[in-house]
């Protein structure tokens, strides 16, 4: 019989080691939590610890942030984990002293220390420029959605909540026909579908006078929708789908792919978030120029303008909306803007002037176009109007720079992938793809925070050893 490894006897009497700090090995990452927090002025960063109403001591601030970040650290996101942890887990014993909180003094320390929270992760951030861990020049810039805790069944637009209205109603017709056929005389039997019936109506009807509340309060939202369980939370278009849930927006450098700067916000779109999301960073990392990258989502003018005149070079590609192309015709980029004469030739080589300046979008758009596109033997290729009209923006130049800067670079759009995409996944797969445990924007924003900040933590462990970072941390 072959042999295996055999264990001790349960009943054997065992000497353990003299002291709890023993358990645990010189480079775990649970010192890194340990030594970390202590090092924080909590004070200054704005934490708050009351003591209960009837007089008992508070929690320190440092014990319940030590237990939280260990809890992301190793994937415990719920309270109610984290309260059986304290319990029985030897590294939580060590890092909290013995101290075991009930889930709810847990779950009111994040709600009340939000802000604080936030701010922690921020410092940690701090941490990783001044040991010198950050590329001084490029970074990526994406955002991601992430579910929230409501449900697609609980969130209304006005379309959907006008269907979901008119199915209540044949519902609670169909009810009272059948009800009406139930009371022709049956007897016996009979009765309990009845009462059956009855109950479906008047829960019915209860889900009306819901419904009806509802539309009460999305004819007072200006975003068109309304979430009954997280109130914060919209409907997102996402890739083959959609979700109610956030938008996450992270800042990604490129050499050790840690993440500068982050926001969740509650709109789907990542039109506007370009700037803001770029000047935190160069803020952040306090150089004079930066390298911004981001995909077409990101795209408009704006906001690049803005980068430029921030010290920030954008690098975002023009996402092509003109049908022209899918119609074999001529696209702008056909046309050759002469800065010189302040004309566009066209690709029949004649020039298209400047006619008038235009107001559309909020920008001042300059109309061009020439007076012998009638007689042109390749007009087909070109309109389908009159003439080709051409429109530039007064700041076109910003656009065209960035475009030579793309033209430049041929590889940015896949250093962007490699840099930004794999956190989001990272993040997605230690939630366990799942939605966030806390509710209303505020909230979920120091949720994410906790996230971003064992996901930092983590690279930081993974690159320079934990025993490294110990010593660099107590320098």
């Amino acid at each position: 019989m072959t042999d295996f490894i055999e264990g001790e006897s349960r009943s054997q009497t065992t000497l353990f080691p003299e002291s709890l700090d023993d358990y645990i090995a010189d480079d775990s990452a649970v010192r890194v939590i340990d030594v970390f927090i202590d090092e924080l002025d909590l004070g200054e960063l704005g934490f708050k610890a009351d003591p209960e109403a009837r007089g008992r001591p508070a929690y320190h601030p440092a014990t319940m942030l030590k237990l939280y970040v260990y809890g992301y650290l190793n994937k415990i996101q719920s309270t109610r984990r984290l309260e059986q942890e304290a319990n029985r887990n030897v590294e939580l014993m060590w890092l909290t002293k013995r101290l075991a909180p009930d889930f709810k003094t847990i779950a009111d320390f994040s709600k009340n220390n939000g802000k604080a929270i936030r701010q922690v992760c921020a410092e940690f951030v701090l941490l990783c420029k001044q040991l010198e861990l950050f590329s001084d020049s490029m970074v990526a810039i994406d955002g991601s959605k992430f579910k929230a805790v409501n449900s697609r069944d609980k969130n209304y637009t006005p379309a959907k909540l006008k269907r979901r209205l008119a199915e209540v109603e044949r519902s609670i017709s169909g009810y009272l026909v059948k009800l009406e056929r139930a009371d022709l005389g049956q007897s016996g039997s009979g009765d309990s579908r009845v009462e059956h019936l009855q109950e479906k109506i008047k829960s019915m009807k209860k889900e009306m006078r819901r419904l009806k509340k509802c539309q009460a309060e999305l004819e007072k939202t200006p975003e068109g929708q309304v979430s009954v369980t997280d109130p914060d939370s919209r409907s997102m278009k996402t890739r083959g789908s959609g979700i109610v849930g956030y938008n996450v927006q992270a800042a990604v450098e490129c050499r050790n792919h840690f993440i500068i700067g982050h926001e969740v916000i509650n709109e789907g779109s990542d039109r506007h978030q370009l700037a803001p999301m770029a000047k935190q960073v160069k803020e952040i990392m306090e150089v004079e120029s930066l390298q911004v990258l981001a995909d077409r989502g990101y795209f408009e003018g704006n906001g690049i303008l803005e980068c430029e005149e921030a010290g920030i070079e954008p690098l975002v590609p023009k996402p092509e909306t003109s049908p022209s192309k899918a119609e074999n015709r001529f696209s702008k980029e056909d046309f050759v803007y002469v800065e010189d004469l302040d004309v566009y030739r066209c690709p029949a080589g004649e020039h298209l002037e400047y006619r008038f300046t235009s107001m559309e979008k909020g920008k001042d758009q300059r109309i061009y176009w020439a007076t012998v596109c009638g007689s042109c033997s390749i007009k087909a290729k070109c309109t389908t109007g009159k003439e080709r009209r051409v429109r530039r923006w007064e700041h076109e130049e910003v656009l065209e720079r960035m475009q030579d800067r793309l033209d430049e670079s041929p590889k940015a759009m896949r250093i962007r992938r490699q840099t930004v995409e794999h956190p989001f996944g990272t993040l997605k797969a230690w939630m366990g793809h799942t939605h966030f445990q806390m509710k209303t924007l505020k909230h979920v924003r120091t949720e994410m925070s906790l996230h971003i900040l064992a996901y930092n933590m983590r690279r930081v462990m993974n690159i320079m050893g934990v025993k490294p970072l110990l010593e660099a941390m107590r320098a």
